[in-house]
């Protein structure tokens, strides 16, 4: 986005609230200027794990004729994203986190009405409809395909996108809302354990919250350090210390992580 104030398109990013999350009020405002043509959100936010009130904003940006465009690494396969109910128009999302997919794998949906009209900045070889046809691979008609493949830029990387599909796969037959469900219960001891020891909590803990737990302790890196070298896997990001448990996780770990909060 910022790439784009380079030919004149115009950036403004809206100040989050008090607690660190993002302002959906505000966002909201701003779609009533007539200059406003787009909101770019992440469903859930990196550091705190705040989840957007996507249904909200859907139906806002609709009302104005406005583009939704969403970033949505951080909740694909963790929780329950459904396009058709809560329309958007251009949702992007790596797979190398919760979809638990090598890197360099992930996908771009756009709304297919879109299609047509959304021109690629970029286009390699693939992005034309004459590529299928290997024979005449210098027709150079200039004529992009008719579907969302006009976007890529590369040939595939298949060898990730076999590991995307079977993580895909178990995620499915595990079921998304189980597995937001179980991970919600993963955070009740550490939740215990910061109320215990007066650590603030970053996160949502009510139906914005998500998978991420943040919490924001008096020395995140000492922290951080400590259950590093108790065998914990976790992070700092923006001052917290962000945990980011996952179906594959159990109670006895998240129980492990308390004791050593």
């Amino acid at each position: 986005w910022k790439l784009l104030t380079g030919k004149g398109v115009g950036l403004e990013i809206i100040s989050c609230t008090p607690e660190g999350w993002p302002d959906e009020a505000a966002l909201i405002r701003a779609l009533a200027d007539p200059r406003v043509k787009a909101l770019a959100v992440s469903a859930v936010q990196f550091a705190t794990g705040y989840r957007v009130d996507l249904s909200r904003l859907s139906a806002e940006t609709r009302k104005r004729h406005k583009y939704l465009i969403v970033d949505a690494i951080q909740a694909v396969g963790v929780l329950p994203i459904d396009l058709q109910a809560t329309p958007v128009d251009v949702l992007a999302c790596g797979a190398q986190k919760w979809l638990m997919s090598p890197w360099g794998a992930g996908f771009i949906y756009t709304r297919k009405a879109l299609v047509p009209v959304l021109h690629p900045t970029v286009a390699s070889w693939l992005s034309f409809a004459a590529s299928d046809d290997l024979t005449q691979l210098t027709s150079y008609d200039g004529i992009f395909r008719p579907d969302a493949r006009r976007f890529e830029l590369t040939g595939h990387a298949l060898q990730d996108l076999v590991g995307f599909l079977s993580s895909a796969t178990l995620l499915l037959e595990l079921g998304i809302p189980a597995i937001a469900a179980h991970v919600r219960d993963l955070h009740a001891p550490v939740l215990g354990a910061a109320k215990q020891k007066g650590i603030s909590v970053a996160s949502p803990t009510d139906v914005r919250g998500s998978a991420i737990l943040a919490l924001r302790p008096k020395d995140p890196a000492a922290t951080h350090a400590k259950l590093r070298d108790g065998g914990v896997t976790c992070s700092v990001r923006e001052g917290l210390l962000r945990l980011s448990p996952h179906c594959y996780n159990t109670i006895e770990e998240m129980e492990k992580v308390a004791g050593l909060l």
